[in-house]
């Protein structure tokens, strides 16, 4: 599955994400990307790494490998191989988490809160809920899973 086409047929026909490109980066300004392709809605993902990484969890929207171009800082970027199957990007500088990045996978997860303008964002998931800690509810609606959700890739699978 290319991660373009995971749009699902019900977005509304104002969906505002196929203008390119998406511009981002990190807080200190060091690391700046440019995702030039269609962008996924937002997953959340509440397994303990993206806790640790963040503080709370996840909140990603993802582009095609091909799509996505580090435009300044590049040297400023650190990979961590947080398992054997995927790493984490984040700014050297600041700390900034940016990209999560499957080994085996075509596409690269963005933080959404990196986006100059992640207004137009729409939220799709939860995942990994078995990973949330009992101090925060999820109470809006979305659909949770205990682990991967159907057609979404976690550390230890591969694109399908």
């Amino acid at each position: 599955m290319r991660w373009a086409e995971a749009i699902p047929p019900s977005t509304p026909p104002d969906f505002k994400l196929r203008h390119y490109p998406h511009s981002g980066g990190c807080l200190c300004g060091a690391v700046r990307y440019e995702a030039r392709g269609p962008l996924r809605e937002v997953i959340y993902c509440h397994c303990s790494q993206c806790r640790r990484q963040t503080g709370i969890y996840y909140a990603a929207t993802a582009v095609d490998r091909a799509d996505l171009t580090v435009i300044a800082g590049a040297d400023r970027l650190t990979w961590f191989a947080a398992s054997a199957h995927a790493r984490r990007g984040f700014c050297g500088t600041c700390g900034s988490a940016l990209f999560w990045r499957p080994e085996a996978g075509t596409h690269v997860a963005i933080l959404a809160g990196s986006l100059d303008d992640p207004s137009d964002l729409v939220a799709r998931e939860h995942i990994c809920t078995d990973g949330r800690p009992l101090w925060y509810a999820l109470a809006d609606g979305l659909p949770q899973f205990p682990h991967a959700a159907p057609g979404v890739v976690i550390a230890g699978q591969t694109d399908r």
